[in-house]
């Protein structure tokens, strides 16, 4: 009995058609006529009843088409198992993130992931949340770091919350603000020159809306830069900027630190992914780090 017999019995059982069938499984009517007698040679009993025109299943059909299609549903479960442990050995992850976590969070974890899947290449794309939700959508991305809320909440994307983020202020050591005040609120930013990052980013959207709820409009001494351009505006003394916690944390030779007085600034970090369609196994087994970590 062989495999390719299986699949042509099944799809002349569906169908109840020899031409049908045929066209269904991408071979000439004959030969798969000649191979469904086969079958029924080997096994000794007659599969169809065939009249002219009408084609229905005997005993025996009736027996082994649920046979037959457990046979072959196991048989396309094997070539997806094995199909996913050679992903896990080659393959890629398109991975989209805020610059912010590109230079806090990620390194840590893709350094994990790279040195248990070595031959897995990472393609990192940096962008605003906006950006990247565009790009999931399209399918140029497996997974996404997002910041919600979303600025247009998608149904067609499942998220998963990973963090809560404190935002600080960072400034030059050589500053006298905020000098050695232990925090600092929101409001003490009226007047301060502040560096700022460029449209797009989602840390210049929350923190120029947490000035105006301040009561004021932030003035800006640099505006436009990426992140480890503010980072170096500010080290040169040129203003100060609010940036996450985990940024500063990794960025802080050079710098001032200053927390947020209470209720502070946060943000929510969440894994973003298209609900449609399921990641490949490789960017799953990150997403399954990046929640763990």
């Amino acid at each position: 009995m062989q495999f390719q017999q299986l699949q042509y019995f099944v799809a002349v059982a569906e169908t109840r058609h020899f031409t049908r069938a045929a066209e269904a499984v991408h071979v000439a009517q004959p030969s798969l006529s000649q191979q469904i007698k086969a079958l029924e040679r080997e096994l000794g009993a007659d599969l169809f009843l065939r009249a002219r025109g009408n084609i229905t299943l005997t005993d025996a059909g009736e027996a082994l088409l649920p046979l037959a299609r457990r046979i072959l549903a196991d048989a396309d479960t094997a070539r997806h198992e094995v199909q996913e442990l050679v992903q896990l050995r080659r393959g890629r992850v398109r991975l989209g993130a805020t610059p912010s976590l590109c230079t806090g969070l990620l390194p840590d974890v893709l350094r994990a992931f790279h040195d248990r899947y070595p031959g897995i290449r990472l393609l990192i794309e940096e962008g605003g949340s906006l950006d990247l939700v565009r790009q999931l959508a399209r399918g140029a991305l497996d997974l996404a770091l997002v910041v919600q809320p979303l600025p247009t909440p998608s149904p067609a994307l499942t998220t998963v919350g990973l963090l809560r983020e404190d935002l600080v202020v960072i400034s030059s050591p050589d500053s006298p603000w905020p000098g050695a005040r232990r925090t600092v609120a929101v409001a003490d930013l009226e007047g301060q020159r502040l560096v700022m990052f460029r449209h797009g980013y989602d840390l210049r959207e929350l923190t120029v809306a947490a000035c105006r709820s301040a009561g004021f409009e932030p003035d800006f001494a640099v505006e436009g830069g990426e992140m480890d351009a503010v980072l170096g505006f500010v080290r040169a003394g040129l203003g100060v900027a609010v940036v996450p916690r985990m940024v500063a944390a990794r960025s802080g030779l050079g710098l001032r630190v200053t927390p947020l007085a209470r209720p502070g600034l946060h943000r929510t970090i969440a894994l973003a992914h298209r609900s449609d369609v399921a990641p490949p196994r490789a960017a799953r087994e990150l997403q399954r780090m990046l929640l763990e970590r």
